[in-house]
């Protein structure tokens, strides 16, 4: 059988451990045919197909982004960026949008971080005095938190007298009999955001459409989109459409679980473009709002412990159904009491599956920010995959020494606890909380510092540093194995899917802190270039 394409003269990590180097690659169709050297792989090329010397460029299999929200990142692209060094910048970008847009409309927005800012939470009459005229909503970076002006309270009805909802706070002003602040946590977000006009399914696709360019430039070649019931539809209309050239593993919100039941769906369900992976759920809150679920207070806020978002029984009862029907289930937890939480309900359902004889199920829990040093152990231990993102590490360190203290920060972000203990690891990047690009997820997984070299030559918590291979292992086999695909990817192994990226430089063999000056030169997804360097032309 002939080839298509091939690639040689390069330098390609396979991610397969029954023949890790090689270097070069023949494609035939949507399929890897052969892995080689160059002679071999040369001779494979058929008539009329085409061959490319890589000049010894580095070659890895495609990279998948385990978490992100590609709808919200997609339409953000279109928002008020407010991750600002500053209050006032933040104002400033609000007060532009709110010049060129027309009275009365909704100003949305994204990025902002109080912590940045000295600390403390920016007010609802910060924003009155730029767009007073205008309704504005803007997430904070972590997006578990909304900044809102008053004429957004007063359009969703929101007062002094409006009650906490479930899971939720909204934040209020003591000396003013409580009328809120204009920042509201966790669930509260809802009781705004709900009064916002929605973009329709084919305005979605429009945005997602101009945004999958930008993860083939960063080497992406699928995702795991964890978006809600607008966004699957989204994609289904661009695989309809042909348009679709990432491929998505995407979850079901937990409100949606009992129609996704009714109507059968399975985990793993899909073709080799769009799959259904697990249902989600969120335990707590996060660290930038201090909402993150904790077994001993905050550093100096001896009354606060985070936020519920859902108890451990609501959850065992989630968890338990969807079990029952097929469904792997992954919960979001980012605090120690959150993560035992959470090990506490999969505990519980691993034993009941044991008793069905159904074990196949791919749990997750997304973030795996702290862990208690007892539940170190128990992700491997229950076969749960961490699904964790390395650069919140670097972003957030100098918060979660604040927050967290020394003490428990040890126990944070602590991916090469993890592979010890035996968990799978699947990186992501929670785009657009972070940069979606794999590289600098790599960089953070391996040096644990930021780009300016902080916090010195051994990074934070030097211990949890991993490898190179590791962190690739993790941008690529663990992604695969947590969507029920590493038959078909992960690897650069015959008869999987043609998906690999190709770097400017070796990252095994660099210095790490030069990681971050790697640039993708070509991504190929289904046997075909999506982004190409002028390098190959």
């Amino acid at each position: 059988m002939s080839a298509n394409l091939t690639l040689y003269n390069g330098k390609l990590y396979t991610m397969d451990e029954r023949r890790a180097r090689a270097t070069a690659i023949a494609i035939r169709d949507n399929r890897i045919l052969a892995v080689g050297d160059d002679v071999t792989i040369r001779n494979l090329l058929g008539v009329g197909g085409k061959a490319i010397d890589l000049r010894g460029k580095c070659v890895i299999p495609g990279l998948v982004d385990a978490h992100l929200h590609f709808e919200w990142l997609s339409l953000g692209l279109k928002n008020v960026n407010a991750e600002t060094p500053s209050l006032g910048e933040a104002l400033q970008r609000v007060e532009e949008r709110a010049g060129k847009a027309p009275a009365g409309t909704w100003i949305r927005g994204h990025g902002w971080n109080q912590t940045v800012w000295g600390g403390a939470f920016p007010t609802k009459a910060d924003l009155d005095r730029v767009a007073p005229e205008h309704p504005v909503y803007l997430s904070a970076k972590s997006g578990h938190a909304a900044w809102v002006n008053s004429l957004a309270l007063k359009r969703a009805g929101v007062t002094s007298a409006t009650p906490n909802p479930p899971g939720g706070e909204i934040v209020r002003d003591a000396l003013s009999g409580g009328e809120p602040t204009g920042i509201l946590l966790e669930n509260a977000m809802d009781l705004v955001s709900k009064v916002i006009p929605q973009a329709t399914a084919a305005e979605v696709a429009g945005a997602m459409r101009d945004a999958i360019p930008l993860a083939h430039r960063a080497g992406l070649t699928g995702v795991h989109d964890f978006d809600g019931a607008r966004a699957f539809q989204t994609w289904q209309i661009l695989r309809e459409r042909g348009e679709l050239s990432l491929r998505v593993s995407k979850t079901i919100p937990v409100m949606l679980q009992e129609h996704a039941i009714a109507l059968g769906l399975r985990s793993g369900f899909g073709d080799d473009w769009l799959r259904i992976n697990s249902v989600k759920t969120f335990a707590d809150g996060a660290l930038g709002p201090r909402t993150a679920l904790m077994i001993d207070p905050y550093e100096g806020e001896p009354d606060n412990r985070g936020i519920v978002v859902t108890d451990k029984e609501e959850m065992i009862e989630h968890v338990r159904k969807a079990s029952q029907a097929g469904l792997s289930s992954t919960i979001h937890a980012i605090g120690d009491k959150a993560n035992h939480d959470v090990l506490d309900v999969f505990e519980t359902v691993r034993a009941e599956e044991r008793e069905r004889g159904e074990t196949h199920l791919r749990h997750r829990i997304e973030h795996v920010q702290v862990l208690h040093p007892d539940d170190f152990p128990r992700l491997g231990r229950l076969n749960v995959i961490a699904s964790m993102q390395p650069i919140h590490a670097t972003s957030d360190m100098l918060m979660a020494d604040r927050h967290w203290g020394p003490r428990r920060s040890a126990g944070a972000y602590a991916w090469r606890t993890q592979i010890n203990a035996g968990a799978a690891l699947a990186f992501g990047s929670d785009a657009p909380v972070e940069t979606f690009d794999p590289l600098a997820g790599i960089h953070a997984a391996v040096t644990r510092r930021r780009a300016d070299g902080s916090p010195g030559p051994q990074g934070w918590t030097p211990e949890q540093c991993l490898s190179v291979h590791e962190a690739v292992h993790a941008y690529t086999k663990g992604p695969a194995y947590a969507a029920y695909e590493e038959t078909q990817k992960g690897s650069l192994t015959p008869g999987k899917l043609a998906d690999l990226a190709v770097l400017d430089r070796d990252i095994f063999k660099i210095e790490p802190m030069d990681i971050l000056s790697a640039r993708v030169v070509g991504t190929i997804v289904d046997g075909r270039f999506v982004w190409r360097d002028p390098f190959f032309d």
